[in-house]
């Protein structure tokens, strides 16, 4: 029986969109949570095999190895790692910033950009409140995931149909007609190095080798999910109360593979937050 690790955020879902079929006749337990959740499961021992972050992967990097050709990196923006400010990128010197608890990768990304611009800040872990409470006790709020895509779009949007979607917006108002800037840390990343970032990758301890058919049919279901964005973004726009071109648009900006520029964004990130692990990082040969 090989234990699975999934992590269920929309950018997940063309990898998941026909996993369970792909692998019938499989022994396998599916085990869902939160990155946070999914990261203490696998190096504890509750999974076999799961979508790791980044920061946990280099962290761990002696004790784990990655499959060789899956990540959920991008290359630009990414619209769900986002820091809500309503003061100036530049004025966060001093400032107490308030960060997710979900994503350890996240907040490394953000320690590592106000490092970059020679900003300190204060991070401050909280969770469970709405974004215009959080906003009116701090100057700056990280969030991940759908809750920061759906946030995004709430304070950008509406977008209209004749948009440039490369020129999406990233300033707006809430609804207490609070003026808030919205900073891209994926985009950010690029535009200080000019490589992808690597958000997460799919790993298992060092010595337990993936069951080969268990990856013949990740990379089947990822042909068709990403064969069938269309159709996995009208159902999760859906969900997130979203345009179904946005949630496309959000879904075709991924880059799922691992390719050598993605392998060169995660060293520089590994370089970043724990030089000593970059040159330990290794994969798969399957």
């Amino acid at each position: 029986m090989t234990r699975l690790g999934i992590i269920h955020y929309t950018n997940v879902a063309p990898l998941l969109h026909t996993l369970e079929d792909e692998l019938i006749g499989q022994e396998v337990a599916w085990v869902r949570d939160v990155p946070t959740g999914i990261n203490a499961a696998l190096l504890d021992g509750r999974v076999d095999i799961a979508n790791i972050s980044a920061f946990e992967f280099i962290q761990h990097a002696p004790s784990l190895r990655a499959l060789p050709d899956f990540s959920i990196s991008v290359l630009g923006a990414v619209y769900s790692v986002n820091l809500f400010h309503t003061v100036p990128w530049s004025e966060l010197e001093g400032k107490t910033i308030a960060v997710t608890t979900h994503s350890a990768t996240s907040v490394k990304l953000l320690e590592t950009l106000l490092r970059l611009d020679g900003i300190n800040a204060t991070l401050e872990r909280t969770d469970g409140v709405a974004l215009e409470e959080l906003l009116s006790l701090y100057p700056a709020v990280l969030l991940i995931g759908d809750a920061a895509l759906s946030e995004w779009y709430r304070v950008c949007g509406p977008i209209s149909e004749t948009t440039q979607m490369f020129r999406l917006p990233n300033q707006g108002h809430l609804a207490n007609n609070q003026a808030v800037t919205v900073t891209d840390l994926a985009m950010s990343w690029y535009e200080h190095t000019g490589l992808p970032f690597v958000f997460a990758v799919w790993a298992t301890p060092a010595n337990h080798a993936p069951p080969l058919e268990l990856v013949l049919g990740m990379r089947r279901a990822r042909r068709t999910g990403i064969g069938h964005l269309a159709e996995i973004a009208a159902r999760d726009a859906a969900r997130l109360n979203l345009p179904e071109r946005i949630v496309q648009h959000y879904l075709w900006n991924f880059r799922y593979h691992l390719e050598p520029p993605d392998r060169a964004g995660l060293k520089r990130f590994a370089q970043a937050v724990l030089p000593e692990r970059a040159e330990q990082l290794t994969f798969w040969d399957v």
